[in-house]
């Protein structure tokens, strides 16, 4: 394994563990936006004092600025990205890269500046920043938007992959793609994507770890992965 590789398998490790210290990442039963369901949620908006949303924002700029991405701009998508893209503007800045951020409300407001993007005007390559990813739906919401208002959607920074087939609406009725939801993204709406972390990541540490409460769960992660993995 090469030393960038080593680098990101240490920081995906040790991004798990900040998420299930902060119980961001919990364990049982739920159902996804793909209506799938998990036995494994993570919740980014419990990243919710400052020390943790600072520290998040440390683990992004980290893999950001070492995935080598050039782009102009950050875009954070209602509701979960707009503090994650304050924050990341913040820390990038204080790593010396200071760029513009914007995020878009649910609601478009009739008075004041009205519309439904808030910040910077959107322009040139724009990163979107999420939480996670599972089949997709909520990044093509993003692209049309950043689309809409003239400017190019360049790449996608995530905390935790979950690597998961995409999804599509096929006669109607929404199925499973051939490809994988970063793949789909990749190849089908030409975004790059770098992540903090991946679901291989999460059964890596829960094979690995020693903690009685932990480790049970791993054959479900596991077979979960076996029916909507693309891994």
């Amino acid at each position: 394994m090469k030393d960038n590789e080593l680098a990101q398998d240490l920081l995906a490790q040790h991004f798990v563990q900040f998420a299930l210290d902060c119980g961001v990442l919990k364990f049982g039963e739920f159902k996804t936006k793909a209506g799938r369901l998990s036995p494994y949620f993570f919740n980014a908006g419990l990243f919710n004092d400052g020390a943790r949303l600072g520290k998040l924002a440390q683990f992004y700029a980290q893999r950001i600025l070492a995935s080598g991405l050039e782009f102009d701009m950050l875009f954070g998508p209602a509701y979960k990205g707009i503090p994650l893209g304050a924050a990341l503007s913040v820390e990038l800045a204080r790593l010396g890269r200071n760029v513009p951020f914007a995020y878009n409300r649910k609601e478009a407001k009739d008075h004041g500046e009205g519309g439904t993007i808030v910040g910077a005007p959107l322009q040139g390559r724009v990163l979107i920043v999420d939480d996670v990813i599972s089949a997709g739906t909520a990044v093509r919401e993003s692209v049309a938007l950043i689309k809409a208002s003239g400017a190019t959607p360049y790449a996608l920074a995530i905390a935790l992959d979950r690597q998961e087939r995409a999804t599509h609406v096929q006669d109607g009725k929404v199925v499973d793609a051939p490809l994988s939801a970063i793949d789909y993204i990749r190849q089908e709406i030409g975004l790059k994507v770098c992540t903090v972390s991946l679901l291989e990541d999460l059964l890596k540490y829960l094979q690995s770890t020693q903690d009685p409460l932990l480790a049970p769960h791993l054959q479900s992660v596991k077979n979960y992965r076996d029916k909507y993995g693309a891994i």
